[in-house]
């Protein structure tokens, strides 16, 4: 089910309505961890907009929020989506920039596949292939105006280990956005608090004008996710 059409209104990126708290009784075969995630996941308003508006995750609202803050998602912009699985954020990048004869297009990829977006172009391969740059700048067809990068790699259970992780992809990320984007474009990725994410900071910083680090209200207050946004590329790769 595609988000519905609220006409030229951007949607708004944050739930509706009340409802009534949900508890989960216990189970033969759940564990308390198991039963503690269902009650969040049954309690959670951003689960439950998402399944109301027809977004594939909760993740959708993230976007939401960072473009109604940074204003980057405008009608007829290039948009990459990395990590785009399973579609939340490319679902956005359409209702917001509007693909079509405008010149707009949303181009994502992701190593699991993704069942097709209507006006969007999907690419079911790991973003590490050594093609997979070169295809994703075939796809464009000039340059990007926004690259996004939701990537997270499987949580091993030890924060730093994770850390890392995440930090290696976002990094990543941001060596592919240097190569595509226009100046003026736009670089969203997603960190975790844990002491590295200042050095891609500061690379961010001579390569964008203006360098946020933010959490959307939709992340989740115990999570040690965030997001670092790079607006107004300045268009010369520095040395990195």
């Amino acid at each position: 089910m595609a988000p519905k059409d609220k006409g030229s209104r951007p949607p708004s990126s944050m739930p509706t309505g009340r409802r009534a708290t949900v508890r989960v009784k216990t189970a033969r075969g759940r564990t308390v961890s198991q039963q503690r995630w269902l009650q969040r996941q049954l309690n959670d308003p951003y689960v439950a907009e998402a399944r109301k508006r027809g977004y594939r995750s909760r993740a959708a609202f993230k976007l939401l929020q960072l473009d109604d803050q940074f204003h980057f998602l405008k009608p007829g912009a290039r948009v990459v989506d990395l990590g785009a699985a399973p579609g939340g954020w490319s679902q956005v990048s359409v209702e917001r920039v509007k693909p079509g004869p405008n010149g707009g297009k949303v181009i994502g990829i992701d190593i699991t596949a993704i069942e097709p977006i209507a006006s969007a172009t999907l690419l079911e391969k790991d973003f590490y292939d050594e093609d997979a740059p070169d295809m994703l700048k075939a796809l464009l067809g000039g340059p990007a105006d926004v690259v996004l990068s939701d990537m997270a790699a499987p949580a091993t259970g030890d924060p730093q280990v994770d850390h890392l992780r995440i930090m290696g992809l976002a990094e990543t990320a941001h060596d592919f956005a240097r190569q595509v984007l226009k100046p003026g474009g736009t670089f969203v990725a997603k960190v975790l608090r844990g002491g590295t994410e200042r050095d891609l900071l500061d690379r961010l910083k001579r390569d964008f004008t203006k360098v946020r680090h933010v959490k959307p209200e939709a992340s989740r207050a115990d999570s040690a996710e965030m997001y670092v946004v790079g607006i107004g590329f300045r268009g010369q790769p520095t040395s990195v």
